[in-house]
C-alpha cells in the first residue's frame, strides 16, 4: 500500500492503541506532560505501542497545518485587546495575512483574520483556547480553512 493514502475515520471505529497514542501525542503537545513515559502512564498504553503508531496517526485537526486558516473573534472594545491578540498569534509562529473588524457596537468588535500556519508549532486548537484565555477576547473560531 502507498504511503500517500489516508483514510478520514471516526475515532470510536480505531482501535483502543491507535486512540491511546493519540491521547499520549496530545497531552505531549499541550505540555501537561513532557515525557513520553509520563503520557503513556498517564493514558494506560505501552511505549511500544506508542512509537508503534506515533509517526502514522494525527488528530484530524493537525491536517489544518500548513494552510491558510480564518478566525473569528469577538474583542471587547478597549485599548491594547487586537494588540495581545497578535502579539500571541506572532508567539505561536503563526503569521498575519488579512485583518478585517467591524465597527465596535455594545463594547465589542467583532474580527476576522486570515493567518498562515506553515511555521506554527503548535496545533490549531491549542491556539484557539490560547486565544480564548486572553484578557479582552470573548469568543475565537475557526471559521474556514484552506491552501
Amino acid at each position: 500500500m502507498s504511503d500517500d493514502i489516508f483514510a478520514l475515520v471516526r475515532i470510536e471505529m480505531l482501535p483502543e492503541a491507535i486512540q491511546k497514542t493519540l491521547e499520549a501525542k496530545k497531552l505531549l503537545e499541550t505540555g501537561d506532560v513532557t515525557k513520553v513515559q509520563e503520557a503513556v502512564n498517564r493514558v494506560g498504553l505501552s511505549r511500544s505501542s506508542f512509537y508503534k503508531y506515533k509517526n502514522s496517526v494525527f488528530p484530524f485537526n493537525a491536517m489544518v497545518k500548513e494552510k491558510i486558516v480564518t478566525i473569528a473573534l469577538t474583542l471587547e472594545h478597549r485599548p491594547g485587546v487586537l494588540s495581545n491578540v497578535l502579539k500571541y498569534l506572532a508567539e505561536m509562529k503563526t503569521s498575519v495575512l488579512t485583518i478585517n473588524q467591524t465597527i465596535p457596537l455594545q463594547g465589542e468588535a467583532a474580527v476576522s483574520m486570515s493567518i498562515d500556519t506553515t511555521q506554527m508549532e503548535a496545533d490549531v486548537q491549542v491556539i484557539l483556547r490560547g486565544l480564548s484565555r486572553l484578557d479582552g477576547v470573548r469568543r475565537a473560531a475557526i471559521v474556514g480553512s484552506g491552501e
